[in-house]
């Protein structure tokens, strides 16, 4: 299998908008809302805790994550970027960043995610999901500066710089999705859709993706069945 576009932005950026605009442009994509609620993908929680040993290493079998997708986005693969252009360096990669700034963004994360999906960390799944996302993201990409406004938002611009630094200009778009369609399309080379562009999940989306979670938990859903 083969990875054509891979989301080096961080989570909270736009990035289920993306997803939901790259399916409709044909690249069925990966996000981290499958990793919690798709349940025929309740293993990809353990892939990405292999992958976080070593996210930098091409040497992991990515085959376990992309059968039916073509791009990967959000949480966890942004946090393995490295090791997924390592693997695919073909990929085109998209870095998106928050409209409104590094300052919105991180409220924005310190208000949801970071703050926790409010999953029962006493079942299996819930563990497994906090473990993925402390060491791959929170320990990892982000290197333990979610808790200092001004260390994380200097990450956040490192990080941006670290992909540029890396990925081939001809390969990397940095972008925003309030400029809809045209630059992304013109990236892939694609016409532009006739329908507007998605606008999905701010954080009164989030605020109900953590209500259905609970909702969820209460009757025994959204964890691997043991």
């Amino acid at each position: 299998m083969t990875l054509d576009i891979i989301g080096a932005g961080l989570g909270r950026t736009g990035t289920l908008s993306l997803r939901t605009a790259l399916i409709k442009l044909g690249y069925p994509c990966g996000h981290m809302m499958d990793v919690m609620f798709d349940q025929g993908r309740k293993t990809d929680v353990d892939f990405w805790l292999e992958v976080s040993k070593d996210p930098a290493s091409a040497n992991h079998d990515w085959d376990q994550i992309l059968t039916g997708r073509r791009a990967l986005v959000d949480y966890p693969a942004c946090g393995a970027w490295r090791g997924l252009l390592a693997a695919f360096p073909k990929a085109k990669v998209i870095f998106t960043l928050h409209p409104k700034g590094p300052e919105a963004w991180y409220d924005s994360t310190r208000g949801t995610i970071y703050a926790g999906t409010e999953l029962d960390a006493g079942t299996p799944f819930g563990k497994k999901i906090n473990m993925m996302m402390d060491v791959l993201i929170w320990n990892g990409l982000m290197q333990r500066t979610m808790e200092t406004r001004e260390l994380a938002l200097a990450r956040y611009d490192s990080h941006l710089e670290e992909v540029r630094a890396t990925v081939p200009p001809d390969q990397l778009l940095v972008y925003t999705v309030t400029e809809g369609w045209a630059p992304l399309c013109a990236f892939l080379d694609l016409p532009i859709p006739t329908e507007p562009f998605p606008q999905v999940n701010g954080r009164e989306e989030m605020a109900r993706v953590t209500t259905r979670l609970k909702r969820m938990q209460s009757f025994g859903l959204g964890k691997p069945q043991t």
